[in-house]
């Protein structure tokens, strides 16, 4: 078994594979690189990416284990496996569709699904900071009898941190500057942002989830078209409607944005029960669905922008947001960021990287750094104790 790591390790370059489900739960995305190298030393190149859909009747299944309420320790159980299978045959697909084979892949970084997240201990609910992602690694490895690492948050958990965010040790080594300080904002169903600072070490960087991404925007989708869209495309619904300043001033009040960093959030925090409870006031009050996507989409913009102003240095000090994610295509977002922030916006594609494949190519990366010993999280981002090495490794 150690005879296979020492195989892979031993290489130039390797063939890795990387995958993600985001907190949407929209579909597993899966990329494919060869990299060289590793720690500030390290270069990559992408051969190919794909998000294959997850089936419907799955993702309800998926979202049933968000909910305490609803979540069972079989069903989880068996759940944890059905991922892993998954993941498995995604993956497979992206490399059959890429003109390889299994066995030219050297190893594999699976982030898995996020169930629950708790960044901070509940004592009044007995509950301490953890977290918990699922899709059984051991799957992964059996179907391509490669080196997999997963689990990736509970080691810098277990130093102290939050367990997020994690794409930052990533965000530094390829895309720092000499020149500019540059803020990388990923919107997914969560929006975390990195800053570089310009000329800065890895111990300068600063990352934090700053609230909401597509998360709240997606489930208000879902509500007002009784699922028969499930994201606003192009943000064009928005696009029709009206900002609520009223609602919008009230969602800004809520106590995360005013909680020192590091800092993380998730579902449980911004996710259906939350939107839900919204979105049933805001058409109580009389707003059209376009007002209410408007007034949704307005808030995630405005939680990025006053994240930037309120924990930056020199209240923000950003040259160029570089936004990835999902988010990256919603146009309306974009043009609100615009409009609210004092720096120039532009997207991964005008960097010559992809949106969509970003995190599935962190992970892999993630890994590749894992599999050499090097330590891969950033505890200025994490507020871990000490920089660790993430994840676990499945042979």
């Amino acid at each position: 078994m150690l005879q296979k790591l020492l195989n892979v390790t031993s290489k130039p370059e390797r063939i890795g594979l990387g995958i993600m489900s985001g907190t949407s739960v929209d579909g597993v995305d899966v990329a494919i690189i060869s990299v060289k190298g590793s720690g500030e030393e390290l270069s990559y190149q992408q051969l190919a990416f794909d998000t294959v859909d997850i089936p419907q009747a799955l993702r309800r299944e998926i979202f049933k284990q968000f909910s305490p309420a609803e979540s069972s320790v079989d069903k989880l159980c068996s759940l944890n496996f059905k991922l892993g299978e998954l993941f498995s045959t995604a993956a497979r697909s992206v490399v059959e569709k890429a003109g390889l084979s299994l066995k030219d892949i050297d190893f594999i970084g699976s982030h898995g699904q996020t169930i629950y997240h708790i960044p901070v201990d509940q004592k009044e609910e007995g509950l301490v900071k953890s977290t918990l992602q699922i899709g059984e690694a051991s799957v992964l490895a059996e179907k391509f009898q490669c080196p997999v690492i997963s689990d990736f948050r509970v080691r810098d958990m277990a130093a102290g941190g939050e367990g997020a965010p994690l794409v930052p040790y990533v965000d530094y080594l390829l895309f720092r500057s000499e020149t500019e300080n540059i803020a990388l904002q990923n919107i997914g169903g969560i929006g975390n942002v990195t800053y570089l600072s310009k000329g800065g070490s890895a111990s300068d960087v600063i990352a934090f989830d700053t609230g909401p991404g597509n998360m709240i925007m997606d489930e208000a989708v879902r509500i007002l078209t009784h699922g028969k869209f499930l994201f606003d495309k192009n943000g064009e619904l928005a696009a029709r409607g009206k900002v609520n300043e009223e609602f919008l001033n009230e969602l800004m009040a809520h106590p995360y944005f005013t909680l020192p960093v590091p800092k993380s959030t998730g579902r449980e925090m911004f996710g259906a029960t939350f939107t839900r409870k919204l979105v049933d006031r805001m058409l109580e009050k009389g707003l059209s669905s376009a007002d209410i996507l408007a007034t949704v989409t307005m808030f995630t913009a405005m939680t990025i922008v006053n994240q930037l102003d309120r924990f930056l240095p020199s209240g923000g000090g950003v040259d160029t947001l570089v936004v990835s994610g999902g988010g990256a295509y919603n146009a309306t977002l974009l043009g609100y960021l615009k409009v609210l922030g004092s720096f120039a916006v532009k997207t991964q594609e005008d960097l010559g990287f992809s949106s969509d494949s970003k995190e599935a190519v962190a992970f892999a990366l993630l890994a590749n750094e894992t599999l050499f010993g090097v330590p891969n999280n950033v505890p200025s981002a994490t507020g871990a104790a000490k920089q660790v090495v993430l994840g676990k490794l499945t042979i």
